[in-house]
């Protein structure tokens, strides 16, 4: 199951819409880092399925996103739940750590 990539279309209905919780991952086409957390996400959105979401926002496509969470530096991935930011991680983040975030906000 690969991410969803989400557009300035389906953004608010799919992290709002959710009562999983949500990751979303604000990359790059150009961003090395970002292309290097790829198949992590990809990893992450197969292991928790049915459980969280794994969605993508390209922010070069869809650059009021990025600038409505303040996104300066990418890889930046945001946790949602009921549609409002839980958690932040700035860089590459190890498979582990995303996954405690994902079930950190499953539990609130």
């Amino acid at each position: 199951m690969k991410p969803q990539n989400l557009t300035t279309e389906n953004f608010d209905r799919a992290i709002s819409g959710s009562s999983q919780p949500v990751l979303v991952d604000f990359w790059a086409e150009w961003c090395g880092p970002c292309r290097m957390i790829a198949p992590v996400l990809d990893e992450l959105a197969d292991e928790h399925a049915g459980k969280a979401s794994v969605a993508k926002v390209n922010v070069d496509e869809a650059p009021e996103i990025a600038a409505r969470f303040g996104i300066t530096a990418i890889p930046t991935l945001i946790v949602f739940k009921d549609g409002r930011p839980q958690r932040t991680l700035l860089g590459v983040q190890s498979k582990s750590t995303l996954a405690a975030a994902l079930a950190a906000a499953g539990n609130n």
